[in-house]
This record gives C-alpha cells, structure tokens and sequence, in this order.
C-alpha cells in the first residue's frame, strides 16, 4: 500500500515540476506593465491585507475554539 502511495506521489511530484519549470519561462506582459505604472504594488498590498485580515480571523478563531474546550472540559 505505502510502496503504492511512494511510487504515485514520486509520479506527481516529477510531473508537477517539470510543468513548473515550463511555465517560469515565460514572461508575463501584465505583470510587467503593472510594474511600470506602479500598480503592482496596489496588487500586493492589497494582497497583504487579505493575508493579514485571514491570519488575525484565525487566530481568534483559534482562541474561541480553545475557550469553549476549556469549558467543556470542566463540565
């Protein structure tokens, strides 16, 4: 079953990055005009709050979860 698993996930992985490598050859025109008007960085700041705003949510989703165990477990 393992020697099963090992031969397929050794199969993908060959795979995934040879496609990788075929596609990080090529250039992205859009990416390189956003980058000459600046508008890049709109893009990746825009990205980071996002980042951040699903970081912070889980960390308080982490803390409620851990409360309403501790609760439970002294019932």
């Amino acid at each position: 079953m393992f020697k099963f698993l090992r031969k397929k996930a050794f199969l993908f992985s060959v795979l995934f990055f040879s496609v990788c490598s075929s596609f990080a050859q090529t250039e992205v025109e859009m990416a390189d005009g956003m980058r000459a008007n600046g508008k890049i960085y709109v893009v990746v700041a825009v990205l980071a709050v996002i980042f951040f705003g699903l970081f912070i949510f889980l960390i308080n989703l982490d803390r409620k979860i851990s409360r309403l165990e501790k609760e439970k477990g002294k019932q």
